[in-house]
């Protein structure tokens, strides 16, 4: 399995995503404010992945701070890393969950708060990777044998700790005895599917072609797609779905063409706060991703641009959410609360580790 993150003595380790596929190498984050460089700059990207490296920013955070004034310390760690992305949830999800951490042991000496915090980060990873496999599980049935799967963006190993959300249920599927192969939407302006999604799939042996993103609705009106599935960076309330840019559109296609179009993602991407999509904030990044091309530019000077880098797909368009917990469909306002207020679906999410 790709291991997007790691911590060990030296720090936080990830693979540089920016780096691949011409060259797989790994980054260390020996400070928290390289955790927080390395979500900005998407050296790891993925909304579960970024999750976790939030809770192992503030865990090497804390482990470096001065032992006076721990508390000033912790807030500071948190609101820098929550700064660094605003739309996917897990994010604050992964900061939240080690605030209420250090709020039940601040009472107790330095050394054991730095080793609960780095204990509860490194729980965080492990949890995520069998979460994400009984994502899998659960969305494995839905995929149709013998047919193509077509997805956007990179929900696979490198978007979580391992595994992966979308490209879990296509692994699951094949684990199954399914034989299906994938399209990926390249992805533009930072071309994860082509750079990350193909890549992943080379690596397990699963039949991968690459398509860019304006094929889709010529493959999908010619019946090549048995589905669509794809991951999300936050879903509000309603089921309305923020994903990268470009989901909208593949939805809306899948939607005209009458094939199913799947969302995958862990209960923690959940945000029960927001009635609907229209709430979720929509983070825009650089002009550059769009007027170059691996440095090269490749629009004039002086070009306006905009870059919004996610987009938010209505709940009409999904006919689907596959969570750890179980499949969540229409009335979502009903159907992910109850999926949200469960512990364990089938069996312990933690059976074995």
């Amino acid at each position: 399995m790709i291991e997007t993150i790691q911590w060990n003595a030296d720090g936080v380790v990830m693979i540089d995503q920016t780096r691949l596929p011409a060259e797989e190498t790994y980054v260390t984050c020996r400070s928290y404010g390289e955790v927080a460089d390395a979500i900005r700059t998407m050296i790891i990207r993925g909304a579960p992945a970024i999750g976790v490296a939030a809770a192992m920013g503030v865990a090497i955070g804390i482990a470096q701070a001065a032992p006076a004034d721990l508390d000033a310390q912790f807030e500071r760690i948190c609101a820098e890393l929550a700064a660094t992305r605003p739309t996917a949830v897990n994010l604050f999800w992964g900061i939240e969950r080690m605030k209420q951490l250090y709020a039940s042991i601040r009472h107790l000496p330095v050394e054991q708060i730095r080793e609960r915090l780095i204990a509860e980060a490194k729980l965080v990873r492990e949890e995520d990777i069998e979460i994400n496999r009984a994502i899998g599980r659960h969305g494995a049935p839905l995929v149709p044998d013998g047919r193509t799967v077509l997805t956007h963006c990179n929900a696979g190993a490198l978007a979580t700790a391992g595994y992966g959300t979308a490209l879990g249920v296509v692994r699951a599927a094949v684990e199954a005895g399914k034989h299906i192969d994938v399209y990926a939407d390249e992805t533009r302006p930072f071309l994860q599917g082509a750079r990350l999604t193909v890549w992943e799939l080379q690596h397990d042996g699963i039949p991968a072609t690459l398509i860019t993103d304006n094929m889709a609705g010529y493959f999908l009106h010619a019946g090549k797609i048995g589905c669509v599935i794809v991951g999300a960076d936050r879903i509000a309330a309603n089921g309305d779905v923020a994903n990268k840019i470009g989901t909208y559109g593949v939805a809306v296609l899948a939607k005209e063409n009458n094939v199913p179009f799947y969302v995958a993602a862990p209960v923690s991407t959940l945000d029960l706060t927001l009635p609907d999509g229209t709430h979720i904030p929509i983070e825009e990044r650089g002009e550059a991703e769009v007027t170059h091309l691996q440095g090269i530019r490749v629009a004039p000077e002086g070009t306006a641009v905009r870059n919004p880098a996610f987009d938010v797909t209505p709940n009409r368009y999904v006919t689907a959410i596959i969570t750890e917990h179980g499949v969540a469909r229409a009335p979502y306002l009903e159907s992910l609360r109850e999926l949200d207020g469960r512990d364990r679906l089938d069996e312990p999410i933690l059976a074995g580790l």
